[in-house]
């Protein structure tokens, strides 16, 4: 155990606060020692006294040692006597050691932003900032788009089959010699694991957002039934290809006709294809797809839902970064509509969901449902 750093954020006294109103939301506290938090720092709602301690930790690599039995209490008026719980409470606070900036990739940021003039008004807030770097984690680390991961499921049977034969003469013909018609189902069951697979990349996606972990688990579980088919097709457009109107996924490819062979009528097939031509045509960044897959996730508008506000002010939040993310990253004229028609396309995404799920409640064959998908659709 060593004496900690007289640059701790925590060193310096604080004027009391002032008292607080009934009414206002409660306040944020950091997850390491309950102190007042400022923020996500380094993935985990913390204060700048324990984000402070915590980079200082890993860049220096010190091993602190704990004279006790590793069971010190780490609270705002303790967190200095014992460096090594301390340390371990930010590892279990979920706080990621790769999300720390060396020395020189901070001083080349501070080089940077002191050479740069003022921001225009569509830039991006520090906050703002931390959002998206929030997400993007989240998406890559979850996020398989070779679909290298996707390797137990049914194999893909695109077969086609004849017309059925008359048993006897005396029966009617049952269709024309020439008539092929396909196996609506011979890419069902490869569908409903494929389906499950993109589900569970979702799942992984929401628990790796910091304000999604800080839900009660009911609120969790109703966002996700609600969102999660509409993620999916937002993941899916990633790996579209607008030349041969394929979903191309590693090894596997897939054609608005394999849709068909798994029972989905044209109803509902035409309309996705046109869903994804418009929406792969728009040249989203990265940003903003997860940006997009955030606010389908954090909808205040499915029913169970009890922390409705704060879901209602993160999707807001989300919403006003994905905004000006586009106008600080599309120039006029590329970007004048370019919100507005990410709005329209939601809308649509929200019909086809409803038609998805319209059309595989009524396909006969459920048993070919995977129990999560069963879960997601129910």
């Amino acid at each position: 155990m060593s004496a900690s750093s007289p640059s701790d954020a925590e060193s310096s006294p604080r004027a009391p606060a002032a008292p607080r109103d009934p009414g206002d939301p409660p306040e944020k506290v950091c997850a390491v020692c309950g102190d007042r938090a400022t923020g996500y720092h380094f993935h985990v709602m913390s204060c700048e006294g324990c984000k402070g301690f915590f980079r200082r930790s890993v860049l220096k690599g010190v091993r602190f040692t704990c004279p006790f039995a590793r069971r010190c209490p780490v609270t705002k008026a303790k967190r200095r006597q014992c460096q090594a719980c301390r340390l371990q409470k930010c590892l279990d606070a979920g706080m990621r050691k790769d999300m720390i900036m060396s020395e020189e990739a901070l001083r080349r940021r501070r080089a940077l932003r002191g050479q740069r003039q003022p921001e225009p008004p569509g830039g991006l807030t520090a906050e703002q900032q931390e959002l998206i770097a929030v997400l993007i984690a989240a998406h890559h680390r979850t996020f398989d788009s070779s679909f290298s991961q996707f390797t137990h499921y049914w194999p893909a049977v695109r077969l086609y089959v004849p017309s059925p034969r008359p048993e006897s003469p005396a029966e009617p013909p049952a269709g024309l010699d020439e008539d092929v018609l396909p196996d609506v189902f011979s890419m069902l069951p490869h569908f409903a694991d494929l389906s499950t697979f993109m589900i569970q990349q979702v799942i992984n996606f929401a628990k790796e957002i910091p304000a999604f972990r800080t839900l009660p688990i009911d609120d969790q579980i109703s966002l996700l039934k609600g969102a999660t088919l509409e993620i999916c097709q937002i993941q899916f457009n990633t790996v579209f290809n607008t030349e041969t109107n394929a979903w191309e996924c590693g090894q596997h490819c897939y054609t608005i006709q394999d849709g068909a062979l798994a029972g989905f009528q044209q109803i509902y097939l035409e309309p996705l294809l046109k869903f994804h031509i418009s929406l792969k045509k728009l040249g989203l960044h990265e940003a903003e797809y997860v940006l997009l897959q955030a606010m389908l996730l954090f909808s205040p508008d499915h029913g169970g839902i009890t922390q409705r506000d704060f879901i209602d002010q993160f999707q807001e939040k989300v919403a006003l970064t994905l905004k000006s993310y586009i106008d600080h990253q599309h120039p006029m004229p590329e970007g004048r509509f370019l919100y507005a028609k990410l709005l329209l396309l939601l809308t649509e995404l929200q019909t086809l969901k409803v038609e998805n799920t319209r059309q595989i409640l009524h396909i006969q064959d459920l048993s070919s449902m995977t129990p999560l998908l069963s879960e997601i659709i129910s």
